[in-house]
């Protein structure tokens, strides 16, 4: 099981890989919405911001995201070290309920060419 540390440095990753992002994607990660992580397994919640092709202010707090932030993530944080890794494709992972995503239905239509 991943701890903290691990979750953390996976979304720190995540967001340099946006930032050397080109293309759709570079375009996609450009976007300014909030952002949060809840990792099931830990009972913890990564909130930020996505903004200028990257993910800002990270913070951590226990439990469930306190508030709602327009990007909403879940997933266990042995799932969420795989995506950044890439040994867990994203769209399977979403099929198969292993990755929760939640936005409005014009920022999901830009998040799907992260994938």
């Amino acid at each position: 099981m991943a701890n903290p540390a691990e979750c953390r440095a996976a979304l720190t990753q995540l967001s340099e890989n946006l930032g050397k992002a080109q293309g759709d994607v570079r375009t996609a990660a450009a976007m300014d919405r909030s952002l949060s992580c809840w990792i099931t397994d830990l009972d913890l919640t990564f909130s930020g911001r996505l903004r200028d092709g990257s993910i800002q202010d990270i913070t951590q707090a226990p439990g469930k995201p306190a508030e709602r932030a327009q990007i909403r993530l879940a997933m266990k944080g042995d799932d969420l070290v795989a995506l950044v890794g890439g040994t867990l494709n994203f769209a399977s992972a979403w099929a198969s309920g292993r990755v929760k995503l939640e936005a409005g239905i014009r920022d999901l239509l830009q998040l799907r060419k992260l994938l």
